[in-house]
């Protein structure tokens, strides 16, 4: 590891071992004075047939690429976007494009984030490449879309891809996702309960929204030129070229559920599976097959089946047209003459253009009204996510989205919202309101002279949300109890506990437990960092 100082910031990069020997220092924003004995140019003529061999070796993707596109290479200053640039940099003779960098500051990593956007900037004016670096408030859209930060910063990253694409400043960004990015992903939709679409993981092209008018071919894209490389294979071609990087402490931290994948869940699933990266990234290719076979014989087949509106008096059909209102119906007779799993699709999307995400259970619900007997579904109806409404008929089954479907249930959670109780941590509490007694426990457990905020048991409210376990970010409560099927005044009653502003606990799911640090507790250290918090809950004896 070598740090050198700037009036920027400290630089910290990985370097191969003979660097770290050799106490080389990094100055920004100017070109890095290496020694001459290590110099890149001198290195290339000692090891010419070797940094030959491994650029052939790092396998860009350049069917991406097409003669005279300008290419924006998004650059966070670690090792996979260094890589991505060094490798279209000694190709773009080749490939006939133009190369910009970009660099996305996230405000989220202080001096840190200031070393990191130096060192890209660096590394540009090196290479004699246009840079630019842009900032966002990750912290204040966490704040005001109740997202998490991971989920926040990519949202903010990738407007900042389409604000550069519609500005005509480039014609495609170029990302550094590797295949072990796409393994994680893969497994990460998979714990989630995804569908075939999101087993396809990172597409190799992303085609985003633009106002800009947009070319032929795959121009306004963002592009993946490295899923096929390993995060080991850039390392090394990296430490070849002599090319530091910067590297990113977040990545080690447990707070996010990528890192716990990849540093504690792959490594397991290593020793059933040497070649498990390959394999998560051959079900993503499959997947991604499938999906693109699907979406063609869907787009075949809805104009066909997809009724708007409902059936008029004296033929045709009427649709309504006030604000908020969405209507769709589908024909029973043409849905039960179709497979199960094109009938799941249709369903999904039909519920799609009314506003409502279906999950497993939810779609399993409209299939069964679908393929149920015609005098006991006849007029059954069935709630949806997102205030969507099911109905069957005799001869159809329609789906209905109103701005005012929820409001008999809003006033029911706000009328259930003085129902709190107090709840010391570790501690019991008898809520009658909720039927059931809780108890929260700390494990380990800490000598008796802590003390800790209390929690809170009261109904759910909206705006709440959720980190469930192996989930990427929190969730709305209200989603949540969708997928769960909970309607009516159970779904107003429904209980959750909350502690330092967040839900921690709530009734049927599996919550992510984080550990309390030392900044939880009043005044005093202890000599047990992470403890973890775990509430229990047992029926209410009256």
């Amino acid at each position: 590891m070598i740090e050198a100082s700037s009036g920027v910031a400290s630089l910290v990069c990985i370097m191969s071992p003979v660097y770290e020997q050799a106490g080389c220092a990094f100055h920004l924003p100017f070109r890095f004075p290496i020694p001459e004995r290590y110099h890149g140019r001198n290195m290339i003529r000692k090891s010419s047939s070797k940094l030959k061999k491994t650029r052939d070796e790092l396998p860009i993707d350049v069917g991406l690429f097409a003669p005279g596109e300008r290419i924006c290479v998004a650059v966070s200053g670690g090792a996979d976007s260094t890589a991505l640039l060094r490798a279209l940099l000694s190709r773009r003779a080749e490939l006939g494009i133009v190369l910009t960098v970009l660099h996305v500051e996230h405000g989220l990593r202080a001096a840190a984030a200031a070393r990191d956007a130096a060192f890209v900037a660096a590394l540009a004016k090196e290479r004699g490449l246009p840079c630019e670096i842009v900032a966002v408030d990750t912290p204040r859209r966490v704040a005001e879309r109740k997202e998490s930060v991971e989920e926040a910063a990519r949202n903010l990253r990738y407007q900042v891809f389409r604000d550069r694409l519609a500005d005509g400043k480039a014609d495609k960004i170029a990302t550094a996702h590797t295949l072990d990015d796409q393994a994680e992903t893969v497994l990460m939709k998979l714990l989630r309960g995804a569908w075939t679409e999101g087993l396809s993981g990172i597409h190799p092209i992303l085609r985003l929204e633009s106002k800009a008018p947009i070319a032929a071919g795959d121009a306004g894209s963002v592009i993946r030129p490295l899923l096929a490389v390993r995060r080991t294979q850039v390392e090394a071609y990296l430490r070849a070229l002599g090319q530091p990087w910067c590297e990113d402490e977040t990545n080690q931290s447990a707070d996010f559920t990528r890192n716990r994948v990849r540093h504690e869940l792959m490594p397991i699933l290593r020793t059933y599976n040497p070649q498990i990266e390959q394999t998560l990234a051959h079900v993503a290719a499959n997947a991604r097959e499938e999906e693109h076979h699907w979406q063609q014989e869907l787009a075949r087949l809805l104009p066909q089946i997809l009724l708007p509106g409902k059936p008029a008096r004296g033929g045709g059909r009427s649709v309504a047209t006030q604000p908020g209102f969405a209507s769709v119906a589908l024909e029973i007779a043409r849905l039960r003459s179709l497979d199960a799993g094109l009938l799941r699709r249709i369903l999904r999307v039909a519920a799609e253009q009314c506003g409502a995400t279906l999950d497993f259970d939810a779609t399993e619900r409209l299939l069964a009204m679908v393929l149920g007997g015609h005098t006991a579904t006849t007029g059954k109806r069935l709630e949806l996510p997102g205030g969507v409404r099911a109905q069957r008929s005799a001869r159809e089954l329609r789906l209905e989205r109103s701005s005012g479907a929820n409001s008999a249930e809003q006033a029911a959670i706000h009328s259930n919202t003085q129902h709190m109780y107090e709840l010391d941590i570790p501690g019991t509490v008898q809520a009658p309101a909720f039927g059931a007694c809780f108890t929260a426990t700390l494990e380990p457990s800490t000598v008796d002279t802590l003390t800790f905020p209390r929690a809170h048991v009261r109904a759910w409210q909206p705006g709440d949300r959720v980190r469930l376990r192996y989930s990427g970010g929190p969730k709305k409560v209200k989603e949540v109890l969708e997928r769960l099927g909970i309607r009516g005044d159970a779904r107003a009653d429904w209980p959750v506990v909350e502690w330092q502003g967040n839900v921690v606990w709530m009734r049927g799911v599996d919550v992510e437990n984080d550990s309390i640090t030392d900044k939880a507790i009043r005044g005093v250290q202890t000599a047990k960092p992470h403890l973890h918090l775990r509430i229990h809950e047992t029926p209410w004896d009256s």
